[in-house]
């Protein structure tokens, strides 16, 4: 008998990273992301990496090249998350609002960014 799932969001990102690599081992998206959980779950307990060292390295006090590479993975990930939560929480239409800037800058298809003054929305 399987256990009871429960919904989950994940960032477009990461779930079509899933995709690829479920693809690649015959899994759903949603089955890679389990099989990366349990993954994460057994590394974090097994003690093969040192949550103090990660713990320092994230809080500046020790060089992420002094630890070894199971110890860097785990500083990669804290980083990616800690950058995935800060992109989520901008809110760059309220900022440039309480600057009083009124135009916005777009990015055509071939890369080209151009500013539209005053564009009104």
């Amino acid at each position: 008998m399987s256990s009871p799932t429960m919904p989950t969001r994940f960032d477009a990102g990461l779930f079509e990273a899933a995709k690829v690599a479920g693809g690649q081992a015959h899994r759903s998206a949603a089955q890679q992301l389990a099989h990366w959980a349990r993954l994460g779950q057994e590394l974090e307990a097994s003690g093969t990496i040192s949550t103090r060292d990660v713990e320092r390295v994230l809080a500046g006090q020790l060089g992420y090249d002094e630890l070894g590479e199971r110890d860097q993975v785990a500083v990669r990930t804290a980083w990616r998350e800690e950058m995935d939560d800060r992109i989520d929480s901008l809110d760059l239409r309220a900022a440039f609002a309480a600057q009083g800037r009124t135009d916005h800058a777009v990015a055509d298809a071939d890369g080209t960014v151009r500013q539209i003054p005053n564009a009104v929305e």
